[in-house]
């Protein structure tokens, strides 16, 4: 009796915890998705794929989704070495400096937009710079890959860094040990340990970079065929009161966010697997 008595949880029991758990899922997450899927259906089929595969939808998916992962893979290299330096070496204002990494997460979206812009456009330090040979960034489709490129930043640091401090450096000794050359030790050493690690910060950095919103409207210029992401476009048409429309191209939105999502939990349990 006194065992059954210490070794009973002080959790609610399954059947309570899940109900408690399904209720507010339902709630927060699957009512209102639902509601998405519903309005964009209001109108029927032909309606539906009229506002979901317009030119112009086509084109805000071509660059929200190609600047996403053309970020996410410039992420996955300086990132890569970022988490590196912060892993293996000490040096003054190292915390100062991981500190800076977490900026972007921490950073209202719209600050980020508006100080990208104000440094890269034609009148500002750097882009007056650039606008001099030709190389403009800000109203272009380059300053949605610089946006995306620094909200995503800490995704792919904070998710290799844990994985690095776990990489023994006695490996990396006992190859070179062996004759093993510096990209032999990498490449053969220590990527396959990180590669999982990785693909899980390219899979976040891809995944918040196609939704984001705040920090790349003030440095796209927002030129539909050129430079419209797709959730501005989802705001015009809401602005517009095509309901239908706008929730026709939400739903184009989650369906490739539920995918990278799929994605992203294939990634981790290949990492965990990988790592037992």
């Amino acid at each position: 009796m006194l065992m059954a008595r210490t070794s009973r949880s002080v959790l609610p029991g399954f059947g309570l915890s899940f109900g408690i758990t399904l209720f507010w899922l339902s709630v927060i997450v699957l009512i209102p998705l639902s509601a998405v899927f519903a309005r964009s259906a209001s109108g029927g089929w032909d309606e539906f794929l009229a506002a979901a595969m317009s030119d112009r939808a086509l084109a805000s998916y071509k660059l929200t989704f190609g600047a996403a992962l053309l970020a996410a893979a410039i992420n996955s290299i300086f990132g890569l070495i970022v988490a590196w330096v912060l892993v293996r070496y000490d040096f003054p204002g190292k915390r100062l400096f991981g500190a800076a990494i977490d900026l972007p997460f921490a950073l209202p979206t719209a600050v980020a937009g508006i100080a990208l812009t104000a440094l890269y456009a034609d009148t500002g330090l750097i882009g007056g710079l650039l606008a001099k040979v030709d190389l403009p960034i800000a109203y272009k489709p380059a300053g949605v890959v610089l946006a995306l490129t620094f909200i995503g930043l800490p995704f792919v640091v904070r998710t290799l860094e844990p994985v690095l401090e776990e990489v023994s450096q006695e490996a990396e000794e006992a190859a070179m040990t062996l004759g093993a050359s510096r990209v032999q030790t990498i490449v053969r050493v220590i990527l396959p340990t990180l590669l999982p690690a990785l693909a899980t910060g390219f899979a976040l950095a891809f995944a918040r970079g196609a939704g984001e919103y705040g920090s790349v409207i003030f440095i796209a210029g927002n030129m539909p065929f050129e430079s419209e992401i797709a959730p501005l476009l989802i705001v015009t048409q809401l602005e517009e009161y095509d309901f239908a429309g706008a929730a026709s191209i939400a739903v184009v939105m989650l369906l490739v966010s539920f995918a990278m999502l799929l994605v992203l939990n294939l990634l981790q349990l290949w990492q965990r697997r990988r790592m037992v």
